[in-house]
């Protein structure tokens, strides 16, 4: 009789310790559930604003995010503003074709948050006022193109992020030479 092992079981447990993605009323089950894969793979926890366009236990969302469900930390709030105070976190980017600074601009550390908005809508101006300009950031695309998908949008911050934290926790052998101020410690 053949046993079946969960993919806990084949990669054991997971340190949510770096990166915080929120959702504002995100409509596309298949983009959650690529970001809910992204977050198993990242160490990152996913924070999902309500009103939700699906329900989590939607076939699109489980198919999309296969069995990392079981590995990811999803969060659901009634508000951003719940969201930002259970959270605790004061370094939160907010991503938008509207900011002025590329997202490879700022500096980024473990717990950093980033904040994307809706497939069709984007973040509403209410939650833009909410953001200095240097906690906006944006993804540079060709002139005239109107967005990203989500999830493509996501990946790319957070692989960013992560970049920048020598991506820390990968398991993988040191990708970055000390810098000479490192020395060979």
């Amino acid at each position: 009789m053949a046993s079946h092992h969960s993919l806990l079981d084949k990669i054991g447990p997971i340190v949510f310790d770096m990166f915080d993605i929120i959702l504002f009323t995100p409509k596309i089950p298949p983009n959650t559930g690529n970001i809910i894969r992204l977050c198993a793979n990242t160490g990152a926890s996913l924070h999902l604003i309500r009103p939700l366009g699906f329900d989590l236990d939607e076939k699109a969302v489980r198919r999309s995010g296969l069995d990392y469900h079981e590995v990811t930390l999803v969060n659901e709030y009634d508000s951003l503003d719940e969201c930002i105070a259970l959270l605790d976190q004061s370094d939160i980017y907010a991503v938008t074709k509207f900011a002025n600074q590329p997202y490879d601009y700022p500096r980024y550390g473990q717990r950093t948050a980033f904040l994307f908005g809706a497939e069709t809508t984007g973040l509403p101006k209410k939650i833009h006022n909410m953001f200095t300009d240097d906690r906006k950031i944006r993804l540079p695309m060709l002139m005239g193109s109107r967005s990203l998908n989500l999830s493509n949008a996501v990946s790319i911050v957070i692989y960013e992020a992560w970049r920048q934290c020598k991506f820390i926790g990968s398991g993988a052998p040191a990708l970055y030479p000390p810098t000479p101020a490192e020395g060979n410690k």
